[in-house]
């Protein structure tokens, strides 16, 4: 096992990642990947924190990922608790990529709910990725309860999660669909046709199950007869 403090020989490359062009920042990323040195392992962690460029920030998970996973995971593990919501969502993220079924137990359902809309979405895709079989129902369970929740990206991203977790989010749905709240509804709606169908549109569903949800399956129907 290699220690977690050797030091990275390289200081211009440590220089290179905090640069001010994003094109220098990339090159010295893909370097860090290339090098695989886990002396880089707390600067590259760090820089994931506050890296601005959705590129760069890509590019780092993926020298992450080439580092020992004996090293790696325990120190994103602990950015999982930290004050940065960028930090949170990265190292979420990276996770994922890692695939570490181990880290399931990290995967809090405080995460899964974050204010941050970002750490969220981050947490449903780290959550599909590493959830035990047996806790798949509880996980669909807690994922359902946020239908409705956020903007197009958001809800796009937690159908995407449900529907990763298969025929068990079938219950869940049903409830949802039964709301009295109509974006929930709506959002079970267009869950449950992507369900049916990946390859379905999703913003389509959306419009069709809210359609449905103001105005009730016939009159719904009738309208949008009347739209053809």
């Amino acid at each position: 096992m290699v220690p977690i403090n050797t030091p990275h020989k390289n200081p211009n490359l440590l220089e290179a990642l905090s640069a001010g062009n994003s094109s220098v920042r990339l090159q010295a990323a893909l370097a860090a990947g290339t090098d695989a040195d886990p002396g880089l392992l707390e600067t590259l962690v760090a820089r994931c924190a506050v890296e601005p460029d959705f590129f760069v920030r890509d590019m780092l998970t993926w020298a992450l990922t080439r580092l020992p996973a004996e090293l790696t995971v325990p120190t994103l593990v602990g950015e999982l608790r930290s004050d940065g919501a960028q930090a949170r969502s990265q190292a979420l993220h990276t996770l994922s990529k890692i695939g570490d079924g181990r880290v399931w137990p990290e995967i809090t359902w405080s995460l899964l709910r974050d204010a941050d809309d970002e750490v969220a979405r981050s947490a449903w895709r780290a959550a599909v990725v590493l959830v035990p079989e047996v806790e798949k129902p509880a996980l669909a369970e807690e994922l359902a309860a946020q239908l409705g929740r956020g903007d197009r990206n958001v809800k796009l991203s937690l159908s995407r999660a449900l529907v990763a977790l298969g025929d068990v989010i079938e219950p869940m749905l049903l409830t949802a669909l039964a709301s009295a709240d109509p974006v929930v509804r709506a959002h079970a709606r267009a869950t449950e046709r992507l369900l049916r169908d990946p390859e379905a549109a999703f913003d389509p569903a959306v419009d069709e199950a809210k359609r449905i949800a103001a105005l009730g399956p016939e009159r719904a129907a009738e309208v949008a007869g009347a739209d053809r």
